[in-house]
């Protein structure tokens, strides 16, 4: 039976995990993209430079690891549905409050502690999804949970376009909030994962590993790995994604907000369609080879995507790029959570995804200092960086191990990774 056909056979509790781990992601990501999609006027509002404001998703970037590591925790003490509201809880309480911001100071402080509640979402809601579906499913629906990023990107753009004369920035910040309501979903709707409750009543056997910080000693070359590979991916996506709408589609190009809103969605359709194909096709070819193939796509189109043509062939260059980058990334949640310990899943793939994000956390600066600050221009930028990006990752993700099918359970049976680290 093929991936699609597999997905009729999902129980309504699996189903439950899977739309709430999809939901936390996607408003988690609606809520850091009202940044990128008011960057620019931001910094009208406070008097300062697009550079500065960047700094606002450079906090973001690093405190996400602290979230990863805090709620990772929690995760694997108390249960994956408990972490994941009190994750949710707090992103969207900040969110609303940065509404409320009185200046540049509070603005960042608020967008550092995001950052901690956006840290805690994906690994937690990766390893309740993961541990909830089937082996044979898996690898599509690791594609459509990644998504969920690039499909909150889509409905902040639109908010954008629509409702932002009316709104103003403080209002899209406020609106921002909505996530809270799955909470209530969660709550009464989706169950515990059965791995982290079979993990809980199993007896531990003699000399087993306990804990993120043994695990992480017992498996350091694999966690190193994950981290640089997670690092590469992250410059990857950011430098493709952060700047494009207010660097080089409205400062550089020049394109009205109508023009903008029109390309950020189309590239977002682009984007939710590569990342299900690249993940349906990691279950055949490997996670290792869907990754790297669609990351070495991205070369040819970077001159579409950034050159002088009109605003129909920007969309169809960003449709194309934003595709292979979500493509590679549709495997993550997969990928990572098939190589990570059964004990600590809660922690370990969500502390390597964040580490990884602090590691590429400078990428959001570094192109508008590029751009502006060098004078080599928003192509020169964006084009350099997700191209030597797309190279890095190919090679990283070709050196290290895969575990393709492994079973998430705590029974000891899950298949070892094969290739080096291993």
């Amino acid at each position: 039976m093929n991936a699609f056909g597999q997905l009729r056979g999902l129980t309504g509790r699996q189903w439950r995990a899977f739309t709430a781990s999809f939901m936390g992601w996607m408003l988690d990501a609606f809520d850091y993209f009202i940044l990128v999609m008011v960057a620019g006027r931001l910094a009208e509002a406070f008097h300062t430079t697009l550079t500065v404001i960047a700094t606002g998703f450079f906090l973001t970037l690093a405190f996400r690891p602290v979230g990863a590591l805090l709620f990772g925790l929690m995760a694997d003490r108390y249960g994956r549905r408990p972490a994941l509201m009190a994750s949710v809880l707090l992103f969207a309480v900040v969110e609303l409050l940065t509404g409320f911001a009185p200046n540049l100071t509070t603005f960042f402080i608020l967008r550092a502690i995001f950052g901690i509640g956006m840290g805690g979402e994906w690994g937690v809601g990766a390893s309740l999804a993961m541990e909830s579906v089937p082996a044979e499913s898996r690898g599509l629906l690791s594609g459509i949970l990644q998504q969920g990023y690039p499909l909150g990107y889509l409905l902040a753009a639109v908010m954008n376009g629509f409702a932002y004369p009316y709104l103003g920035w403080r209002g899209m910040f406020m609106v921002g909030a909505i996530p809270a309501v799955l909470v209530v979903f969660i709550r009464m709707g989706v169950h515990e994962s059965p791995a982290w409750v079979e993990e809980r009543t199993r007896p531990k056997a003699p000399g087993a590993v306990s804990g993120i910080w043994p695990a992480i000693r017992a498996n350091w070359p694999l966690f190193l790995y994950m981290v640089a590979l997670m690092t590469a991916f992250n410059a990857f996506s950011h430098g493709a994604q952060d700047n494009y709408p207010s660097g080089f589609l409205e400062k550089a190009r020049h394109l009205p907000l109508r023009d903008v809103t029109r390309i950020t969605v189309i590239y977002n359709i682009g984007a939710i369609i590569g990342g299900i194909l690249f993940g349906a096709l990691s279950q055949k070819i490997g996670r290792r080879k869907a990754i790297a193939m669609a990351a070495l796509l991205v070369l040819p189109m970077i001159p579409l995507w950034v050159g002088n043509g009109s605003a129909g062939t920007l969309a169809v260059g960003a449709f194309l790029i934003q595709m292979a980058v979500q493509g590679a990334w549709g495997v993550v949640p997969a990928h990572l959570n098939e190589l990570s310990p059964a004990s600590v899943r809660g922690t370990f793939p969500g502390l390597a995804y964040q580490l990884g994000n602090l590691g590429a956390s400078f990428i959001p600066k570094l192109e508008p200092m590029m751009a502006e600050g060098w004078g080599r221009g928003w192509p020169f930028a964006l084009g350099w960086v997700v191209g030597i990006g797309a190279v890095v990752l190919a090679a990283i993700v070709f050196l290290g191990p895969e575990a393709r099918d492994a079973r998430m359970s705590a029974d000891g049976a899950d298949p070892q990774p094969h290739g080096s680290p291993g």
